[in-house]
């Protein structure tokens, strides 16, 4: 059997507060990331997110970013997550729960 005559399952996963997605896919062995992320077509499922952020998020695979997207092949059962920038820094928000909690 060729690569053309099979395909992996994988999922591309996405968040924000108030909404989450994960749509699942059927790629050809050899897909990117990349690849992947744009066959997901986020910006019809997040309408509210300006297209080209979802260009400009860091990637990763079970929660490790990875470097280099556009060139990481995916594997079978893979899922693709994409981060958000954080809006406020762990640390400070630990400070500012414990500061609250002594109140």
């Amino acid at each position: 059997m060729s690569s053309a005559d099979h395909s992996l399952t994988v999922e591309v996963a996405f968040a924000l507060p108030e909404k989450q997605r994960l749509v699942s896919l059927g790629v050809t062995p050899g897909t990117t990331a990349a690849q992947a992320v744009a066959r997901a077509d986020l910006p019809a499922l997040f309408p509210e997110v300006p297209a080209e952020m979802f260009q400009r998020l860091d990637v990763g695979i079970f929660g490790k970013v990875l470097r280099e997207p556009a060139g990481y092949r995916l594997r079978e059962g893979d899922r693709v997550e994409l981060y958000r920038p954080l809006l406020i820094d762990p640390k400070a928000a630990r400070l500012a729960r414990a500061k609250r909690q002594r109140r």
